[in-house]
This record gives structure tokens, C-alpha cells and sequence, in this order.
């Protein structure tokens, strides 16, 4: 929940909004920005935000200019929806490497050769990324070319609910001054006037099964891309409990999903999945717990939201009941927990 992205990435966001003829004062407004990040003098001016702030910016862009390509294309927010789309495609398929699979022919029937994801596959190797050259050219690789390709990775480690190991990165343009952090970014070595930008990973991992279903991808593209920026792929541990957490993902409307549904999901018996959770230290009502925890503070974070309403949201239809869980949880109410963190904000 504490991590932090660099502000120019929401200013990349405000310039897409202002080259479109938009007010993108309005737009920080509604996502909640307690600073102009477009002033690197004024008062307040913070070098980063949070996953959290960022996410809601992205939303209240994605809104104004009615598209969700979550940025992930190489043509800058080319076809509306697209994205959202293609995880409806995918969603149902049944492991890793059907759904990049999928993906591929998704965006090759409906995009341009320079958007298109391009999926090798080996016996011993997966690669998976971008095909062609934008140009002859090759500058120094952008930011924005490093952040596409890790939201993919990030977003193929979400579907299988743990994060995804890579071998090599390569990218097209030539070695940045920022090359350091992009290897902490991706926790791999990285190669750079490459022929294309590829992830490389083992092919083991394409027999990984994808356990998310239709209701948790509408959670995930409701806070998008805030789930991505907090997974770490330094954990990159083949942890049951991992899979567990990303099933029972942070929207609870429809009640939790049982102990029953989460075991058949991942093709065990139920008692094989309580003594291996075991073995991880932990169960599944800790897991549980931890989820709604966490669902909890997104929610209370969003001030559109009223206390009841996150309740609800939680699955509470009791207010009063949301009020002891959350106390036991966390040790505050709701309310005390919402207001130091808007003071925090204030502070910062």
C-alpha cells in the first residue's frame, strides 16, 4: 500500500488531457490531488505519488476520454475500451499461456502493426512483447516504453495471482540514464538496442492457471492500474496463499468467495488446501481477513464514498457490524481512520 510512483507519470497523464482540449485542473480536482503536478514551485509540489492518487488521476482520464487501452499499446491510447475488452476475452481462459495467446490475436485483428503484442514460445522459453520498430532511430529508451511493458508483466502476474519471474528485458532504444531503476524495476537484467521490447520468462509458466473470474476483473478495471503498481517482483515466490489473496481480490458486494469455491478454483481438495496454507503460516479466514482489511482502506481512501456506502461495499448490510470489523482489524473506526489519513495528506 506504500508504493510510490514519480510525479512526471501523472503529468504525462495531464498533457494527454490538455493536448485534447480538456481542463485538466478539473480533472485533479475530481481525482482528489492535494497539489498541482504541473508546478514543480508551488506549495505542496510532491517528486511522487502514490499508487492510490495515480490510479485515480488514470481513472478520471480514462473517463474524460472515454477509453480504457490502459496505456499498454504503442499507439498512445489508440481504441476505446480496448483493453477492458480484451480481459473479457481472456478472463475465462484456462492459464497463462492461453491468455497471452489470446491477447496476441486480440490486438492483431484489431490493431495496427505497431501495436500489435507479439507471443514466442519454446520449450524452454516464453518472449512476449512489442514486434516492430517505431523508427529507424532508436533514442535513449522512455519511461513510458519501460512503464508499458511492466504493466504488462505485472498484469500477466495478476492473472495468475502471483507475481512472474522474468529472465531478460529487452528494449529498443538505446541504455537511459535511468537504467539502474528500470532493473529494480523489473528484477531482471535488461538489454538495450534490442530488435523489439520483450519480457523473456521461463515457459514453465505458461502452464500457470488463471485464477481470476469475471467478477474480480471488474474490480480490478474499476481501480486500475492500482492493483498492478502494488505488486512486487521481488516476491516472486510460488506462494499458495498469493493465489489465494488475488482471488478473493477487494470487492466483497457479492459476499466473499468460500472456502469451497477458492479450492475447486485451484483444482485441490479443500482439506489439501488447508494444510498447505498451513505450511505457508497462515489460513484461509487470516487470509480473508487481511482481504477485506485492505478493501477497507481503498475504499475509505475514495472521500466520494460514505462510510455506509463502503460498508456495503464491503458486503456489511449492517454499518455497526462494518464498525467492529474494521476496529478489530485495524484497531480504529472507520472514521478515525479516514481522518488521519486526510491529515497525513494535509501535512505532506
Amino acid at each position: 500500500m506504500s508504493e510510490q510512483l514519480p510525479t512526471r507519470f501523472v503529468r504525462t497523464l495531464v498533457r494527454m488531457v490538455e493536448e485534447r482540449g480538456h481542463d485538466p485542473g478539473a480533472v485533479l480536482a475530481a481525482a482528489g490531488l492535494d497539489f498541482d503536478p504541473r508546478d514543480e514551485t508551488a506549495g505542496g509540489y510532491r517528486d511522487q505519488v502514490s499508487a492510490m492518487e495515480y490510479s485515480r488521476v488514470y481513472q478520471q482520464v480514462l473517463r474524460l476520454l472515454q477509453d480504457a487501452t490502459f496505456g499498454v499499446t504503442r499507439n498512445d491510447l489508440a481504441a476505446p475500451g480496448a483493453f477492458r475488452m480484451m480481459c473479457y476475452c481472456i478472463i475465462s481462459c484456462r492459464n497463462l499461456g492461453h491468455a497471452i495467446q489470446r491477447a496476441a490475436e486480440f490486438y492483431r485483428t484489431f490493431f495496427d502493426e505497431q501495436s500489435q503484442l507479439y507471443a514466442n514460445f519454446s520449450d524452454d522459453t516464453a518472449r512476449v512483447g512489442y514486434l516492430h520498430r517505431s523508427g529507424p532511430e532508436q533514442p535513449a529508451v522512455a519511461a513510458a516504453e519501460v512503464y508499458g511493458l511492466s504493466l504488462w508483466h505485472r498484469f500477466f502476474g495478476w492473472l495468475c495471482g502471483r507475481p512472474l519471474p522474468l529472465q531478460r528485458v529487452d528494449f529498443q532504444g538505446s541504455e537511459a540514464a535511468s537504467a539502474d531503476k528500470y532493473r529494480d524495476l523489473f528484477q531482471a537484467p535488461l538489454y538495450f538496442d534490442q530488435p523489439r521490447d520483450l519480457l523473456y520468462f521461463d515457459a514453465s509458466c505458461l502452464a500457470w492457471p488463471v485464477v481470476h473470474t469475471e467478477h474480480s476483473l471488474d474490480e480490478f478495471l474499476r481501480t486500475a492500474p492500482y492493483q498492478l503498481l502494488l505488486m512486487d517482483a521481488r516476491s516472486a515466490k510460488d506462494r499458495l496463499s498469493a493465489q489465494v489473496r488475488a482471488m478473493l481480490g477487494h470487492d466483497f458486494r457479492q459476499g466473499v468467495p468460500g472456502f469451497e469455491t477458492i479450492s475447486q478454483a485451484l483444482n485441490m481438495s479443500a482439506p489439501t488446501l488447508r494444510r498447505k496454507l498451513r505450511r505457508e503460516g497462515t489460513t484461509f479466514q487470516a487470509l480473508k481477513d487481511e482481504a477485506r482489511s485492505e478493501a477497507a482502506c481503498l475504499a475509505l481512501d475514495r472521500p466520494e464514498l460514505s462510510i455506509q456506502e463502503v460498508a456495503l461495499q464491503l458486503g456489511f448490510t449492517d454499518p455497526s457490524a462494518f464498525h467492529r470489523a474494521f476496529r478489530k482489524w485495524s484497531g480504529q473506526t472507520p472514521g478515525q481512520y479516514r481522518a488521519g489519513r486526510r491529515r497525513r495528506r494535509l501535512e505532506t
